[in-house]
């Protein structure tokens, strides 16, 4: 038994209003969520709570126990449960009513987007009549990294210019986004602020096809602490890389997309024999 503040012994016989007392507890009791030298308790009982619920083991309108009896349960101090709940609220997937308790918040509505139009992330938010805003992380002109290099046929020596933006929709972070393009294309990346393609279309660059490719990922500590998930969390990587009309790749753009909100749709044709 963990060394919890309270001292408590066996709590299977602690009441709790409306919920079952057996296998519905389970996920708060330290053997499911606590492991030794894995950090403060309140970070790994929040990590554990905000898995359960993207897992659905916790769905929707789910109740927990009132503050005091999670802490017996869980065998550690009202502190300790207050910390975590109260980062699960301010990410959005709790949700304290007064009067009645603890509730599990209903999932955002997802945002579905096609995958065969080439449109920006701004103009995307625009169609769908959502405010598109847009964090810069950093920009400027660097050397190119491999991945860049290949994409946008470069030549020993040339430098790219890369924008790093915290992407939102409505105040909510929906994505990161790494976007490289050749200096003579973007030779001031000064010049993004929200939309990297407003941009592109008034010097007459703006790319008109590309080719995406998706793969999942799970998130990095510090990319899941902007985007407002548990570390570990799964979501879409997309790599896409842009054409002018003649063919030139002008734009090597890699983002992690939030898989909780976002869905992205494809139409299927069948080819005429």
């Amino acid at each position: 038994m963990l060394c919890g503040t309270e001292g408590i012994g066996p709590i299977e016989t602690i009441p709790i209003q409306g919920l079952p007392m057996e296998d519905d507890l389970a996920l708060y009791r330290p053997d499911a969520w606590f492991r030794a030298a894995r950090g403060p308790r309140y970070e790994q009982l929040y990590r554990h709570l905000s898995a359960a619920i993207a897992a659905g083991e916790l769905p929707p309108e789910a109740q927990l126990p009132p503050e005091r009896e999670l802490a017996l349960i869980a065998d550690v101090s009202r502190v300790t449960v207050r910390k975590a709940v109260s980062q699960l609220v301010k990410d959005g997937v709790l949700e304290q009513r007064r009067g009645a308790g603890t509730f599990v918040r209903p999932p955002k509505s997802k945002i579905e987007q096609s995958l065969s139009a080439l449109l920006s992330f701004t103009d995307y938010m625009r169609q769908r009549g959502k405010t598109s805003s847009s964090r810069i992380m950093r920009r400027g002109l660097f050397l190119p990294t491999p991945d860049e290099t290949m994409s946008l046929g470069l030549s020993a020596g040339d430098r790219v210019a890369r924008v790093e933006r915290l992407r939102f929709a409505d105040d909510t972070p929906l994505a990161l986004e790494w976007s490289s393009l050749p200096t003579d294309v973007l030779p001031d990346p000064e010049a993004v602020e929200t939309s990297l393609y407003d941009v592109l279309r008034a010097s007459g660059k703006a790319p008109t096809r590309a080719v995406q490719r998706i793969t999942a990922v799970n998130l990095t500590a510090v990319d899941a602490k902007l985007l407002l998930l548990p570390e570990g969390a799964a979501v879409l990587r997309i790599d896409r890389t842009a054409y002018l009309p003649s063919g030139r790749p002008i734009e090597f753009t890699r983002g992690l997309y939030r898989s909780d909100i976002y869905d992205f749709i494809a139409e299927l044709r069948l080819d005429a024999p």
